[in-house]
């Protein structure tokens, strides 16, 4: 997709305010949960527009227990993008189209996002390949409580990390976190014997047969897709040559209500 591209210190692959956000991804949504599985744009600060009848919204974790606390910066006075449904495997976007046999083929070593906690689980994922072309499945859960490196027969490894919000007793300053990952640190990670697992539900360690010697090992190359699940809000996905210190355009930077 980006592979034969001059590619700049920072490509800005989602923004919420953009014309056509959703240009370059696909989005899918659970058929059987009209009411509570949808994608849709609104003001963050103020949930508006609602989304079209059946669907209705959820009510976002309040940061705060003092109810005359002002929350001055806790949401965004701009469009985002609403993703949300109790099936998070069924809902989600995903960039190149699931359609498409082409991956992003983006050469930065940083990914970062721009997510709101709505309070339910949420998970993202990016294809990782090494020089070698061998492929690796990054997915970050809030709901995964320890790293495993997942073997399947059909698709590639997957190395599934925790994830977790700033807890509301915090009291933080925003509800909106900016997350971020060194993608090249991660491929060694592929070849951990103490992570590996055979399935979601065997958590029993073992060691990778031959079969699995097709897991990303080598020097970092680039990344074939990212894939953001439901339930949260998202104003911004870019990657970067350089990690959370590298100076980054005033629009990227989030500003409260």
């Amino acid at each position: 997709m980006f592979r034969g591209s001059v590619q700049p210190s920072i490509i800005s692959l989602f923004s919420s305010t953009n014309s056509n956000p959703l240009n370059l991804f696909s989005t899918q949504v659970d058929g059987g949960l009209p009411s509570d599985s949808f994608i849709h744009f609104l003001d963050d600060s103020t949930s508006l527009p609602t989304p079209a009848s059946p669907a209705t919204l959820i009510s976002a974790p309040t940061l705060s227990d003092d109810a005359n606390e002002l929350k001055v910066g806790h949401t965004l006075l701009q469009s985002v993008l609403h993703i949300q449904s109790p099936t998070l495997r069924t809902t989600f976007i995903r960039c190149p189209p699931s359609s498409s046999s082409s991956d992003l083929g983006l050469k930065h070593k940083w990914l970062h996002l721009q997510i709101r906690n709505l309070g339910r689980e949420w998970s993202f994922e990016v294809g990782l390949v090494d020089q070698a072309g061998r492929c690796g499945t990054v997915r970050c859960s809030t709901f995964q409580k320890e790293p495993r490196l997942i073997f399947t027969p059909s698709s590639p490894p997957i190395l599934h990390l925790p994830l977790a919000f700033p807890l509301p007793s915090t009291r933080p300053l925003t509800a909106w976190s900016t997350i971020t990952l060194n993608l090249a640190s991660l491929i060694p990670h592929f070849s951990s014997h103490a992570l590996t697992v055979s399935s979601e539900d065997d958590i029993e360690d073992q060691v990778p047969s031959a079969s699995n010697l097709k897991a990303p090992s080598g020097q970092y190359s680039h990344v074939s897709y990212v894939k953001v699940y439901a339930t949260c809000r998202l104003r911004r996905i870019w990657f970067s040559d350089s990690g959370p210190g590298q100076r980054v355009p005033w629009e990227f930077e989030l500003y409260g209500d």
